[in-house]
């Protein structure tokens, strides 16, 4: 069994396919999946699993060199994402880039993500790019 803790095997699959500057999205449960991208999804009733929850596991095990969220976030939301995303840095010791772009942009550039991970999350905007880097 695995040793770190992220336990679904399609996330962990995924994780380990990525290489740098691969794209994937996690969503809330309304975001539209284009065409043709792969989509693991994990939701199971509205709130559960929750945006924040799904980042953390991901976090756990993926180098982050950027995050792209929209424009539209709300400032309480956007504010979350940057506090999680400084405290990855402090623990990975690499900077992770934001990018803000409209929500429009981002449902445009979903469709170059390698997949959409589609959580139960029910608040709007709450869907975030993010852009794989490397250990060195």
């Amino acid at each position: 069994m695995k040793r770190t803790p992220l336990l679904n095997r399609h996330l962990s699959q995924l994780v380990a396919s990525l290489g740098q500057l691969d794209e994937i999205v996690v969503a809330d449960a309304g975001l539209p999946v284009p065409a043709g991208v792969e989509v693991i999804d994990l939701a199971v009733t509205p709130g559960i699993p929750g945006f924040f929850d799904v980042l953390e596991a991901l976090s756990r095990e993926l180098i982050i060199e950027q995050a792209v969220f929209a424009d539209e976030t709300s400032s309480e939301l956007g504010t979350e994402i940057e506090v999680r995303l400084a405290h990855w840095e402090a623990d990975t010791g690499k900077p992770i880039a934001q990018l803000k772009i409209s929500h429009e942009d981002l449902k445009l550039r979903s469709a170059k993500a390698r997949a959409v991970v589609r959580t139960g999350e029910c608040t709007p905007y709450a869907n975030v790019i993010l852009v794989s880097g490397v250990p060195f």
